[in-house]
């Protein structure tokens, strides 16, 4: 049996749950949320990483949909709702491939159903606008994690990508955590400064998730996670969910990408455009400046690194497809999924191993912090705290 039949037989039983999909937005940006112009039913390789076709081919079992939406908007919660909205309007679209999912008992009883459990993650403390009332909202709606920043600060955290402010969580900060131990929502740190993860960590009752974030050590970018903050993982019960854009995991590709947005910037594009307009120009500059190309063993490097420092109870998978423009060679889809497993399993890594990193700990980890907040709700009120009360 050759590796690639070995992790498919494996994914029968223990199918991957990615911790990031950008499909709603690039409905969003593509089509304006008309589904029958990108049926996900069918292939849609021409425009999206993402369909039901690829999603099967890739042996995913579970998907956090990202409800992200730009920090740039005037009005990011209705945004979000509109994000939350394609969510739900897919998941009633294909009731017979894809399940809504809240907690981990949901994702179990998909995986029983041959169905692909739908969860939901907002990208970006901007989306609760400063309050706890909105955060609970987002929660009501089925949103399961909050990314406590995207890529500009908020008022109350700091983003990896931006100028430090409150030198990592403020008062209100920490008490947004508090609110989302208490919910069951998972705290986020993808995207967050290192002094923003290290605050989490110290105020967290419950697990935290990097949903999309790889190795520092490996690719030294602000988006990737310090050696110190993995080794907090095994107290802290979370995990990280490592990422294939090409400019987290090759350090070659930090430079090059820098120069890219700049390009983009210069011809009138959001440095995130991945619409088809964007693209051409993103093509242009490729063709004069080739980029430097990752691969399936550039992620896997990752993946060795993390498990040395945070073990393998902590690690799982955030591909952010249909999030980012490029992708490494051999992961150029959600179908690819088995292509890093076998690496793995050629790498060492034990069916037990690969189990825990696709299903089995992102299923723990939601679980553990649906305990914790069963605690919490029992013992602790609602905050209605506001930025103005704690941060002044």
């Amino acid at each position: 049996m050759t590796a690639l039949e070995a992790v498919r037989e494996l994914l029968a039983e223990f199918p991957v749950v990615d911790g990031h999909n950008d499909l709603p937005w690039a409905l969003r940006e593509q089509v304006r949320y008309d589904l029958a112009a990108r049926d996900i039913a069918v292939r849609q390789d021409a425009h999206l990483h993402t369909d039901l076709p690829r999603l099967r081919e890739g042996g995913v079992g579970a998907q956090y949909w990202s409800v992200y939406v730009r920090t740039d908007l005037p009005d990011p919660v209705t945004a979000t709702l509109e994000q939350i909205d394609c969510v739900r309007q897919l998941i009633d679209r294909h009731p017979a491939q894809l399940r809504a999912a809240f907690t981990a008992a949901d994702m179990e009883s998909a995986r029983r159903e041959g169905r692909i459990a739908s969860l939901m993650g907002a990208e970006g403390g901007h989306s609760i606008d400063n309050s706890l009332g909105t955060l609970r909202g987002l929660y009501a709606l089925g949103v399961r994690y909050l990314t406590l920043t995207h890529n500009d600060n908020v008022a109350w955290a700091d983003s990896a990508t931006d100028e430090p402010n409150v030198g990592g969580l403020s008062a209100f900060g920490r008490e947004v955590v508090r609110e989302m131990n208490r919910l069951g929502m998972l705290v986020d740190l993808s995207h967050v400064a290192a002094t923003t993860m290290r605050d989490a960590l110290d105020r967290s009752t419950a697990p935290v998730i990097f949903s999309h974030s790889s190795a520092r050590a490996v690719c030294d970018h602000p988006r990737n996670v310090p050696d110190d903050v993995l080794e907090r993982l095994p107290g802290n019960g979370g995990m990280a969910m490592v990422t294939f854009v090409p400019k987290f995991v090759l350090q070659a590709a930090v430079d090059w990408t820098a120069a890219a947005d700049d390009n983009m910037r210069a011809h009138g594009f959001h440095h995130l455009d991945t619409t088809p307009e964007a693209m051409k120009v993103h093509a242009a500059f490729e063709e004069r400046r080739p980029r430097p190309v990752a691969t399936v063993s550039t992620v896997a490097d990752h993946l060795d690194h993390m498990r040395e420092v945070a073990g393998v109870d902590h690690l799982g998978i955030g591909g952010d497809y249909d999030g980012t423009a490029f992708t490494p060679e051999g992961l150029g889809d959600v179908s690819s999924y088995p292509r890093l497993l076998a690496e793995l399993h050629d790498r060492g890594w034990s069916n037990s191993d690969l189990a825990k990193l696709t299903w089995q700990n992102a299923v723990r980890v939601l679980d553990a912090a649906e305990d914790v907040a069963r605690h919490l709700r029992a013992t602790c009120s609602p905050s209605n705290a506001t930025i103005e009360s704690l941060d002044g």
